[in-house]
């Protein structure tokens, strides 16, 4: 069982950053590829970034390539996203996800088999 909990959400005005967190917990070693969706009020959740095991590759969504980054840290079984230049519509619940697959990165949220309950982000103009 793995059990995975975010946090660094928060309220931020446009043009600021934030930096989120997800912790790992359990059978952390059953984990291969990390993710980030989101899903604003109203909206369906949609892809955010990827990471694999080693760090090497990533995949993030057009609409935050250049701004947000994503990494981890095995040691400490944690992923971070790092969202500079927030916007107005970047405003949603954050989630992490884990695939406990060895594929190649996927940003179809239904292949991913741990997730966490959310933090949320708000962006004000």
């Amino acid at each position: 069982q793995v059990q995975l909990v975010e946090s660094g959400g928060g309220l931020v005005q446009a043009g600021g950053s934030l930096r989120l967190a997800c912790a790992a917990s359990g059978r952390t070693f059953s984990i291969y590829a990390m993710a980030w969706f989101r899903q604003a009020p109203g909206k369906e959740r949609e892809f955010v970034a990827a990471i694999n095991w080693s760090g090497g590759s990533t995949s993030y969504a057009d609409s935050v390539k250049g701004r947000f980054t994503i990494s981890r840290d095995n040691a400490k079984s944690t992923v971070y996203l790092q969202m500079n230049s927030l916007r107005p519509e970047d405003t949603a619940v954050y989630f992490c996800a884990g695939d406990r697959i060895v594929r190649q990165l996927s940003r179809e949220q239904r292949i991913y088999d741990y997730w966490g309950p959310g933090t949320q982000v708000a962006v004000s103009s």
